[in-house]
């Protein structure tokens, strides 16, 4: 592969593939309907899947799929066809984290390479050693790692590495959780987590029912479990020395905004690190860009090894950024009229800003707004299709925001 270190985005569908690919991912990682760790985020279809590697692949793009829940006895069987299915849609890997499907894999699919998922914990260079003598061909390291540690791994190993740069991280080793199928009786292992570490808690004593008493000194409780998001943007030069392959983007289950504003960020972050490695300096503009997202608190997780770092969001921050995002472009007319995807309420009149795919928000006002009849129109409402006349002239799959 290419010696720059390789950008992996989330697409937890179609959509999302598109925006991911638009704003600068060099590869995506996806599952199907079944079989993978994320089974609320939409995912693909059969039929998706080979669209979706066969546009990745019209851009010099790559697509890995996931197939990395730890099945029971009676899904053996169905496992089996469906690796023989993502044969024929020739993804560029597939992630497993089981031993016996990785067996599977191996006989069904043996043209396809195999990458080792996160929830295989991958933590020394002897356990990347075994699965490369198996034939795989990357291991996504544990989340419990310092960076010297993956560079260890990567030395010896002599193996692809792949980490996390940016996005939630699990409470629990390496993402090896039963608190989900405990109390609500959804396994998070087979993709169906209800995500219990990010609830309230309190303490209480027995011979006083009904008296809740926080652990820490907060009135509405503890998040005791809740874990901070991972955000390593001012750390990238770090990263790329420790020799990881490929940094991963957490986040299937997001939404457009939240991939275009983070895959644009490390795209441009490492973009400027390759062009010149000795003046690079961090861009305040990147750390102001993630900000603007839904999060719940950055930390840099065990890469440091700051203790600091990895203490819960004990009081429960969040920074949910939902209503900035106001569309997604469709398509270009002549001019300055674009045709748009409403997700949020749009005014005429109202001063907006465009994340293109390179170089900073573009700031812009709402000219005009005609429904696609061409009717003239004061806004345009949350799930219509509308044109509006701007300023500037943008490309399809750009992003409509408010201003700040």
């Amino acid at each position: 592969m290419s010696d720059k270190i390789e950008l992996l985005a989330p697409a937890g569908n179609f959509e999302k593939l598109e925006i991911a690919l638009h704003y600068g991912a060099d590869a995506v990682y996806l599952a199907g309907k079944d079989f993978s760790l994320r089974n609320f985020s939409g995912n693909f279809t059969l039929p998706e899947m080979g669209a979706a590697v066969r546009l990745a692949h019209g851009l010099g793009k790559k697509v890995y799929v996931a197939c990395n829940i730890y099945p029971r006895n009676h899904e053996l069987k169905a496992i089996e066809a469906y690796l023989a299915q993502l044969g024929a849609a020739r993804p560029d890997a597939v992630i497993v984290a089981d031993p016996g499907i990785f067996e599977m894999a191996r006989e069904i699919i043996p043209e396809i390479p195999l990458h080792i998922s996160t929830q295989a914990n991958t933590t020394h260079w002897a356990d990347a050693v075994f699965w490369k003598k198996m034939g795989a061909v990357r291991v996504n390291a544990a989340r419990e790692l310092h960076l010297s540690e993956i560079s260890e791994i990567v030395r010896k190993s002599h193996m692809d590495v792949e980490c996390f740069v940016h996005g939630a991280m699990c409470i629990s080793y390496s993402g090896r959780c039963l608190l989900s199928s405990f109390m609500a009786g959804r396994d998070s292992n087979r993709g169906l987590c209800c995500h219990p570490c990010r609830w309230q808690y309190a303490v209480m004593e027995e011979t006083r029912p009904g008296k809740f008493m926080p652990v820490m000194e907060d009135q509405r409780g503890t998040y005791i479990f809740n874990s901070r998001d991972l955000c390593m943007i001012e750390h990238l030069p770090e990263m790329i020395q420790a020799g990881i392959t490929s940094l991963k983007i957490e986040g299937r289950m997001k939404g457009i905004h939240y991939i275009a504003a983070v895959v644009k960020t490390y795209r441009e972050a490492l973009d400027a690190w390759y062009q010149d490695p000795a003046c690079y300096q961090l861009n305040d503009a990147w750390i102001a860009e993630l900000l603007r997202i839904s999060h719940r608190g950055y930390s840099t997780g065990f890469y440091l090894g700051n203790p600091d770092q990895i203490s819960p969001n004990f009081d429960n921050y969040k920074s949910f950024q939902d209503h900035v995002f106001l569309g997604k472009i469709l398509a270009s007319d002549a001019g300055q009229s674009i045709v748009c995807d409403v997700r949020n309420k749009i005014r005429r009149g109202e001063s907006i800003e465009i994340l293109v795919r390179k170089g900073p928000p573009q700031p812009d006002s709402v000219l005009a707004i005609t429904d696609m009849e061409g009717a003239p129109l004061d806004e345009a409402r949350t799930g219509t299709r509308v044109r509006l006349a701007l300023n500037g002239a943008y490309a399809p799959c750009d992003l409509i925001r408010k201003a700040e």
